[in-house]
């Protein structure tokens, strides 16, 4: 099968069905990876969900942070947002069934020779130190206490990946990591009031894949998230989210030749700190 990784939908699926088209013909058996971010902020994030699922086996999805969001906001443990587009799912009457398939899915994935997530990654973090400690949260989320760990995950500390690290802490910064980072700094201390592009990095910190001498430079990572980073290929990187949502596109990309299929979107969201 043809492996292909897709940005952030953010529940815009119309735009989606128009990207499965493209890929469809230019590929017999594509498999699609979503980098996170399935639902939130554009109109239709109950088709979206269900579309995904019903994909079956052609298809692998990472959690994002508005996909953890929509579990907490399922339990009533975060307020919804202003521009949170989520009561269709929370009203449906499959949302129990949705829910429980989505907390199922991933934080990190390996294949084909590339790292699959979310956000980002510490760079103290191998590629197989990264999808150890994704497995730590994938357990929980799936286990029955589920909804504790959800009560426990927000917040910006520990900022610093420390070993020692234990329960609701080493949890919540693997999320973090995973689901939130932008910038850190060379220690790998993470920051996350700037959220725009690169120029507005803090004193003392940069991109996470730019950090130097990061345990993960030997693997070719695949994200989504930085919506204001745009669509960026480098030897070992792929970044993915191209703003769908805020009126830019929905790009996948073809793993093995890193072709680009986009479709063009409305802009469905005034730009807003996410």
């Amino acid at each position: 099968m043809t492996l292909y990784a897709i940005g952030d939908v953010q529940g815009c699926n119309q735009r989606l069905s128009e990207l499965v088209e493209q890929i469809n013909s230019a590929s017999v058996r594509p498999k699609l990876v979503f980098l996170g971010d399935l639902v939130n902020r554009g109109p239709q994030s109950l088709a979206t969900l269900r579309q995904i699922r019903a994909f079956g086996d052609t298809t692998n999805v990472v959690l994002g942070n508005h996909d953890l969001h929509l579990l907490a906001a399922s339990h009533g443990i975060r307020k919804p947002h202003a521009s949170d587009t989520l009561n269709d799912i929370l009203d449906a009457p499959d949302r129990d069934d949705l829910l429980d398939w989505l907390r199922r899915r991933p934080l990190a994935l390996f294949e084909n020779d590339h790292l699959f997530v979310h956000a980002g990654v510490l760079p103290q973090w191998t590629a197989e130190q990264t999808l150890e400690l994704a497995h730590e949260v994938e357990t929980v989320l799936r286990g029955p206490n589920w909804v504790s760990f959800l009560r426990e995950m927000y917040g910006n500390t520990p900022a610093r990946w420390d070993d020692k690290l234990k329960v609701a802490d080493r949890l919540r910064c693997i999320v973090n990591a995973l689901t939130r980072i932008r910038f850190c700094s060379l220690d790998g201390t993470m920051e996350f009031m700037s959220k725009e592009g690169i120029p507005t990095a803090a004193p003392g910190y940069f991109p996470w894949f730019d950090i130097p001498g990061r345990k993960t430079e030997d693997v070719t990572i695949v994200c989504g998230h930085w919506s204001t980073l745009g669509l960026v290929m480098r030897p070992n990187l792929i970044c993915l989210d191209t703003g769908c949502v805020w009126g830019g596109k929905l790009t996948a990309v073809r793993i093995e030749d890193r072709a680009v299929f986009q479709v063009d979107c409305p802009q469905y969201q005034e730009p807003v700190k996410n």
